[in-house]
Formats: structure tokens, C-alpha cells, sequence
């Protein structure tokens, strides 16, 4: 768990350790979701001696479905438990504990090479001197370890390509200024705050390159759900004539999935909004909304820049 104030590494043990990290969001962004899930399964098989096979795939049921209980939109989650069911539902594989910790320690290991060719093949976009906008966080604390839209920020910065970023806040949850603004101080890489209402102000006064997002699930024909406030942005950049990218591994395609209207959106707390940090922003008893995704269309969308390379959304899956 990371914040401006400390960094603080948080143990889970167990499988509903993990769930509950996810569910909480001390673990967050859709491809550590994934990785943490494998890890969940590579717990639940080691967490009681087991003394018949039967009764370790009973308990294993039961640890991926608690686990895909946690958050419902980011399909990395989803794609991960089931690649890891793959695993112990295999009868020729003799030791499961082992296979499924090597199929976690894969899954971790693929995610941070997908995120450098991410990086890299995002960075070839940009211009020399690029001023950016990001939202929410998709970095390295959203991912295995290098990030997705960040990591494009962060091989752009090491090619000498990066003149600023410009991080939304990201409300409320305020992922862009506790966790994206930190990795960019620790990369050396300028850049200033923004609160969402004022990115449109900033996009018709200042010069922007590119706006680069992450993404939590991808639907086949392109249209693509991330952290709220992710829509609004991409109808500002088509109006301003600004590049809207969108950097993401291509775990996070949903084939099963027609079209961003069948993504399922998450609702949260209501007093995550109402309150920060435990004090009251709003009227005693107010009502408020909380979806934490919305879907930006295709049509709005410039390309989609993956680890297999750079693709205009509809033509990604083709």
C-alpha cells in the first residue's frame, strides 16, 4: 500500500487475505488484480494438508470463487482465476501446490515483460518534448512492476521524449495524486496536479500530445471501461484534437464481451465520496453516486497500445 505519506508492504497469507486486499483496494489496477488473484489460488492449495485430491479441488472452488467475488469490472481478474482453474483441473498434474505457484510466478512474470513492450511501443508516438495527461493510476503499483499508461510515460521519459505530465487527481478515490504523481517523483519525471474539472481548461489553453489511460476491461469491438472520469476526457481530447490512447495488456480483451454496454460497471461505497479519510465532505445523511468505471466508446478512442503492438480499436481482436 502505497500513499505521499509512507510506503507499507501488506502480508496476506491467505487466499481471503488476498480477496480482501483487492476488495478493499490496497490492491488495485486490473493487472496486479490478476497477479494476486494466481497468488490467492497458490495460497488456497498450501493453506491445510490435504489428505485426498478431491478435497484440495473442492477448496480450490471455493478460493476462485471468493476471489471473483472481489471487484467485478477488471476481466484481468477473471482471466487470471481462470487460467490458474486450468491448472487444477488438469488430472495429469501430480503436485498442484507447485504448478499452481509456478503458474502465479508466470503470470506475474508475463504481466512485466507485456508492460516494457507496452512502454516502448507507446513511447514511439510520442513527439520529443511531449506534454501528457494521464488519469487515475496505471503504473507500476497498478501492474506487475513497470505499468501500462505510466510505463509508456516512463519509456518515453528514458528516450528524453517527456517535457510534463499533467496527472488527474482522480476522484475520489484520488488514485493520480497519492499513487501516479508518487512513481513520477521517483522517476524524476515532471509533472503537476490536476482536479478532474479542470482538465478541460487545460486542454483548450496548453499544448497536449497525447492523453495515455490504462484500462480494466476491453470489450471486442474496442470500446474500453477504466476508472471513472476516463469518458469525459475522451470527448475533450476528440473535441481539442488531442490523441487518446489507451495502454493495455491484451489480458485485459474480453472476447466474450460484444460491446462496452455489456461490461459490468462497479458501484462503490457511497461513503467514499461523502468522506475522506474518515471526515465528512458533505451534509450529515447526504445521497451520493459511486460507479468507479465508466465505458469510453471506440469512435473515441485514437489506438490501443499493447505488448503485441499498436492497434486502432476495431481492430484490435481481427
Amino acid at each position: 500500500m502505497t500513499s505521499p505519506v509512507r510506503v507499507r508492504y501488506i502480508s496476506c497469507r491467505t487466499h481471503r487475505d488476498v480477496a480482501r486486499a483487492i476488495r478493499d483496494m490496497s490492491i488495485r489496477g486490473a493487472p496486479a488484480i490478476g497477479c494476486a488473484a494466481a497468488f490467492g489460488m497458490a495460497l488456497a492449495a498450501k493453506e491445510r494438508p490435504f489428505k485426498r485430491s478431491k478435497d484440495l479441488t473442492v477448496q480450490l472452488e471455493k478460493a476462485r470463487l471468493c476471489l471473483g467475488a472481489t471487484r467485478p469490472t477488471a476481466v484481468n481478474l477473471f482471466w487470471a482465476l481462470e487460467r490458474m482453474a486450468r491448472v487444477y483441473k488438469n488430472p495429469k498434474i501430480l503436485n498442484l501446490p507447485m504448478a499452481l505457484e509456478q503458474e502465479a510466478l508466470a503470470i506475474h512474470t508475463e504481466d512485466r515483460a507485456s508492460c516494457h513492450a507496452i512502454g516502448d511501443a507507446g513511447a514511439r508516438l510520442l513527439p520529443k518534448k511531449a506534454v501528457v495527461l494521464t488519469h487515475c493510476n496505471a503504473g507500476a503499483l497498478a501492474t506487475a512492476g513497470y505499468g501500462t499508461a505510466v510505463g509508456v510515460i516512463r519509456s518515453a521519459h528514458r528516450q528524453g521524449k517527456i517535457k510534463r505530465v499533467y496527472v488527474d487527481e482522480t476522484r475520489p478515490y484520488l488514485q493520480g495524486a497519492r499513487l501516479t504523481a508518487w512513481e513520477l517523483d521517483q522517476e524524476g519525471i515532471p509533472y503537476e496536479i490536476l482536479t478532474d474539472n479542470m482538465a478541460g481548461h487545460i486542454l483548450k489553453t496548453e499544448k497536449l500530445d497525447a492523453i495515455i489511460v490504462g484500462a480494466d476491461r476491453i470489450a471486442a469491438n474496442g470500446d474500453t471501461a477504466n476508472k471513472i472520469g476516463t469518458y469525459s476526457l475522451a470527448i475533450l481530447a476528440q473535441y481539442h484534437g488531442v490523441p487518446f490512447y489507451v495502454a493495455a495488456p491484451f489480458s485485459t480483451v474480453d472476447r466474450a464481451t460484444p460491446t462496452g454496454a455489456a461490461i459490468p460497471i462497479e458501484e462503490r461505497s457511497v461513503e467514499e465520496v461523502v468522506k475522506f479519510r474518515g471526515f465528512s465532505i458533505a451534509p450529515k445523511g447526504a445521497q451520493a453516486r459511486h460507479p468507479a468505471f465508466d465505458v469510453t466508446p471506440a469512435k473515441l478512442i485514437t489506438a490501443i497500445i499493447t505488448e503485441r503492438g499498436v492497434f486502432s480499436p476495431r481492430r484490435l481482436l481481427r
